[in-house]
């Protein structure tokens, strides 16, 4: 991990994560524990998901309801992406707005979302691997999601692939958080 910057959501951060390359291919390094404890965030993570996706697809707006709530890293170990982040927590300066980052194969970013915030993503290319660490296990239970076409947020497909469960999801102006911005 080498650059972490603050986005426009208090606690979202885009991070450069270590790379090096040679003939061989390319190292990465995505987590480091301790850096992450330097910056004063969630350090500690219990799983780990991959999904892969096509040209067009829209996941989202996903998290995990109180007590399964979680922080997470993701990051794209193929393909490329916009990754959306929804600020879901009450006293926010942000609640309601969302930002966007381009994660890709080869521009080495990950984001890290603080708990309280929906993610989601447009997939731009085919073949895209999308990571996420997770810091508590997945509780099907817990599921909860947004709308994605609920908030302000410019989707670059007007068509997208999704799935019939996102499609359900509440819309933003419907929700009742149990996040509140700390």
């Amino acid at each position: 991990m080498k650059t972490f910057t603050e986005l426009s959501i208090p606690g979202v951060f885009e991070i450069e994560m270590f790379h090096a390359g040679d003939d061989r291919g390319m190292f990465v390094k995505p987590y480091h524990k301790d850096t992450l404890e330097k910056h004063g965030l969630v350090s500690e993570f219990r799983e780990s998901f991959y999904s892969t996706n096509k040209k067009g697809v829209i996941r989202g707006m996903h998290f995990q309801y109180p007590p399964h709530d979680h922080a997470k890293i993701v990051y794209c170990t193929s393909g490329k992406l916009i990754d959306v982040i929804l600020d879901l927590r009450i006293g926010s300066p942000t609640y309601g707005k969302s930002v966007q980052i381009e994660l890709s194969a080869d521009n080495f970013k990950a984001a890290y979302l603080p708990i309280g915030v929906a993610h989601g993503f447009a997939v731009i290319e085919d073949n895209t691997c999308m990571v996420y660490l997770t810091s508590t296990v997945h509780a099907p239970s817990s599921d909860g999601g947004i709308h994605f076409a609920s908030f302000e947020c410019i989707w670059p497909f007007e068509s997208p692939i999704t799935s019939e469960r996102d499609l359900e999801f509440q819309t933003l102006k419907e929700f009742e958080s149990p996040f509140i911005y700390a």
